[in-house]
């Protein structure tokens, strides 16, 4: 079955679903649906979604299943949580750091990977 589209393909605005049927019975109700804002989110962002859902929102097994790294990881869900219409806030960034140096402490990462990461966090 072919995933809904969001937006009008000729002027962009948002579609709504007017017709829903029952392919058991036959069933049809007409009317106005709005789709929610997870129809906003592309297939990889859903996929990530999924991901993350299935680990619990903990971002280093959606790291290690994914085979990207953390702070990729953390910049795709805050380009999800932007889609969906919230604000990311700037105290993230701190969680982040403190994030790398535990992996560090842990030695899951070498003191290089640390650094990197952590550069690219700060831009």
């Amino acid at each position: 079955m072919a995933r809904v589209i969001a937006t009008c393909p000729v002027c962009g605005n948002p579609l709504t679903i007017t017709e829903l049927s029952c392919k058991s019975c036959g069933t049809v109700i007409r009317g106005n649906f709005e789709l929610d804002e997870f129809f906003r989110l592309s297939v990889d962002q859903l996929n990530f979604l999924r991901v993350f859902i299935k680990h619990r929102g903990n971002l280093s097994e959606v790291q290690k299943e994914l085979g990207i790294s953390y702070p990729t990881a953390r910049a795709r869900l805050e380009d999800i949580i932007r889609t969906l219409g919230y604000e990311v806030e700037e105290e993230e960034t701190k969680e982040d750091v403190l994030e790398i140096l535990d992996r560090l402490d842990k030695g899951e990462i070498s003191v290089e990977k640390a650094i990197e990461e952590i550069r690219r966090l700060k831009g």
